[in-house]
C-alpha cells in the first residue's frame, strides 16, 4: 500500500469500528482469512478463530442490545471507553513498519475518527429513542451494522476512495452531531421548564 492507501484503511476501519467495532474486527478478520484481501502482519491476529468467534460472538449480543431502546444507550455509554482507544490500538497495529512518532499520532487521529462515529451514533440514538414508535430504532441499527461492515471491506479493498469518503464522514457526522445535540438540548429544557411549571409556587406569609 502507499501512505495514502495506508492512511485510507486505517482511517476507515477507524470510522467502522467507532460505529460497530465487532462487525469491523469480524468482517477484516473473515477477508483476510478467506484471501480476499491481506490484512497489514500486525493485524493477521484478527484472523485468528478464537479472534474471530469472540468478534462474531459479540457482535450477535450487540446485535441484540443495539434494538433495545435505552439499552443501546447504555451499551453505546459503555462502549465509549472501548471503541475509540480499539481503533487507535489498530492503528498503531497497522502501522508496524513506521517510525514510533507516526504511528502514535496515526492512533491519536484514529482514537479521533472512531469517537466521532461513536458520538454521532450514541446522540442519533439518543434522539431516536425520544420518539414514541419503536421501528425506526431498529432500522436505524442494522443501517449502522451494514455502513460499519461496507466501510471496513471498502477501507479493505478500496482503500484511496474510501479516504475521501471517510473525510465526508467526519464532516457530516460533526455537523450532524451539533444539530442533534442542540435538539436534546431544547428537549431537555422543555422537560425541565414544564416540570417547573407544575410545581405551585411558595405562598407568601404576609404580615
Amino acid at each position: 500500500m502507499t501512505s495514502l492507501q495506508t492512511l485510507g484503511f486505517v482511517l476507515g476501519a477507524s470510522f467502522a469500528s467507532g460505529m460497530n467495532l465487532y462487525a469491523t474486527i469480524a468482517t477484516l478478520g473473515l477477508l483476510h482469512r478467506f484471501s480476499v484481501i491481506q490484512l497489514p502482519p500486525g493485524l493477521e491476529l484478527m484472523a485468528n478463530p478464537v479472534v474471530l468467534g469472540i468478534a462474531i460472538a459479540m457482535y450477535m449480543i450487540e446485535f441484540a442490545a443495539d434494538k433495545i431502546p435505552y439499552v443501546d444507550n447504555a451499551w453505546d455509554l459503555v462502549h465509549t471507553f472501548i471503541r475509540p482507544p480499539a481503533a487507535a490500538l489498530l492503528a498503531y497495529s497497522s502501522l508496524g513498519g513506521v517510525s514510533e512518532q507516526w504511528r502514535l499520532a496515526a492512533a491519536l487521529i484514529a482514537g479521533g475518527v472512531a469517537l466521532t462515529s461513536h458520538g454521532t451514533k450514541a446522540t442519533t440514538r439518543a434522539a431516536v429513542n425520544a420518539s414514541p414508535e419503536p421501528v425506526s430504532n431498529s432500522v436505524l441499527s442494522v443501517s449502522e451494522d451494514g455502513i460499519a461492515i461496507f466501510l471496513a471491506w471498502m477501507a479493505a479493498t478500496h482503500p484511496f476512495v474510501t479516504l475521501f469518503v471517510v473525510l465526508a464522514l467526519v464532516a457530516t457526522s460533526v455537523y450532524v452531531m451539533v444539530k442533534l445535540f442542540g435538539l436534546l438540548s431544547r428537549g431537555w429544557r422543555r422537560i425541565f421548564h414544564r416540570r417547573t411549571a407544575l410545581v405551585p409556587p411558595s405562598s407568601q406569609i404576609t404580615t
